[in-house]
């Protein structure tokens, strides 16, 4: 028996051919057909991935957005219901729990859906610093999620509902939506760079509704969609993965998600002080993206340098599907992240060149 945990359509990854791999203690198809394959997919037509390892944790209570004020760093007051909103959970010292979407879907009841390598880590979290009148729940083995992303995703999954899927706008959600003959949260969000939707269900409902998606997206051109091409598609889009771009070391300003971290928010969030320091000191060190000159891939955890001196790392590196070059995310001292500035990657035995660029590197 595998120890790994398994998502509600393991036991359809076989049909569709998938090649599975240990992914952060879960057992998860890589790629189905090839990963060039399914990222060209997801930019030209749609893909469906199952996200159902990702967790979900309800915050409910009439203190739900005092406390949640208090844990996250963006400003959650200016949610409206019906609205998501991209986040983070830092510690004292400014260092990043998680990052995360949160979901208003009334005035007491939030839905926060969390990276699967922590689920666990975020509810302690949770738990450990509540606050005032509220109830925290993990629901992630109730709840499976599939995202259903690219040009036509919103013509496919249109065939399977009556809602107008047009009402939808970005970072906006409708509850009890009525999918393929499943209720659902249809969420217009996504982990790709391109339009398309997360769609929460029971986990009863998921292997039904994988089927359904494909058929109906199948005249499309729509494919089943793995991890690989899942972690090409958020690279080329400069969208941070946890353990990577951000990390208990690695603070969301650090990160370049500061957007996402709202200093000036009246309330006072855990890590504040440590963010406010870092920004009013300058930023030590900064995520940029760097592009090859000669030839070699810059893979994560590759140390860059600078004139010998060791200048940072390589979070995420690839060759990118989509402009056919060797690029990467990499976290470097901020004297050396003006763009055009030569720096060296230790790639195996050699020291390639390499040179700061514009990020994020595609933009739909």
């Amino acid at each position: 028996m595998s120890s790994l945990q398994r998502t509600p359509l393991f036991e359809l990854y076989k049909d569709y051919g998938a090649k599975v791999i240990d992914f952060g203690g879960w057992e998860l198809p890589v790629q189905f057909s090839s990963i060039k394959e399914e990222h060209e997919a997801v930019r030209t037509k749609a893909g469906l991935f199952d996200v159902s390892h990702m967790g979900e944790i309800t915050v409910k209570g009439s203190d739900a957005l005092n406390y949640l004020q208090y844990v996250l760093t963006n400003d959650v007051s200016k949610l409206q219901e019906g609205a998501a909103q991209y986040t983070a959970m830092c510690y004292e010292n400014g260092g990043t729990v998680d990052d995360l979407l949160v979901y208003k879907r009334g005035d007491d009841d939030y839905l926060l859906v969390v990276n699967a390598s922590n689920i666990e880590k975020d509810y302690d979290w949770l738990l450990k610093n509540k606050k005032g009148n509220v109830e925290i729940e993990n629901i992630s083995s109730d709840v499976a999620q599939l995202a259903l992303q690219g040009p036509v995703a919103e013509k496919v999954l249109q065939k399977l509902t009556d809602y107008d899927l047009s009402q939808i706008g970005f970072f906006k959600f409708e509850d009890d939506v009525e999918v393929a003959g499943a209720k659902a949260l249809v969420s217009r969000t996504g982990y790709t760079g391109e339009d398309g939707f997360e769609i929460y269900c029971d986990s009863k409902d998921a292997a039904s509704l994988w089927k359904k998606f494909l058929e109906a997206g199948e005249a499309e051109g729509t494919l089943p969609i793995g991890l690989g091409a899942r972690d090409t598609l958020r690279f080329e889009a400069k969208l941070a993965l946890y353990g990577q771009e951000l990390t208990s070391e690695i603070s969301p300003l650090e990160a370049g998600i500061g957007f996402a971290v709202k200093l000036k928010k009246e309330a006072d969030f855990i890590g504040k002080e440590a963010l406010i320091q870092q920004k009013e000191e300058g930023l030590k060190r900064k995520l940029v993206g760097i592009e090859m000159i000669e030839k070699g891939i810059p893979r994560t955890h590759y140390e860059v340098f600078k004139n010998d001196n060791k200048i940072g790392e390589v979070t995420t590196g690839t060759q990118s599907p989509t402009l056919k070059k060797n690029l990467g995310l990499a976290l470097i001292d901020s004297a050396y992240t003006e763009l055009g500035t030569e720096v060296e990657v230790q790639v195996r035995k050699k020291r390639l060149k390499a040179e700061v660029v514009k990020s994020p590197f595609y933009k739909r």
